[in-house]
């Protein structure tokens, strides 16, 4: 899937993004967490992972 799409989804449902981008492991759980602690922070995250991997 290109970037661009990940990146939309990562916006709208951050956890979906990063599942997308790396599948079921320990970056999944955290941006989880981190989108239930605060919308911004999990957006952050799931385009940090993104763009790194």
């Amino acid at each position: 899937m290109p970037d661009i799409c990940k990146i939309l989804l990562a916006i709208l449902l951050p956890p979906v993004g990063v599942f997308l981008e790396v599948g079921c492991n320990g970056q999944l759980l955290l941006n989880i967490v981190l989108t239930i602690l605060g919308y911004i922070p999990g957006i952050i995250h799931a385009l940090y992972v993104i763009l790194k991997y």
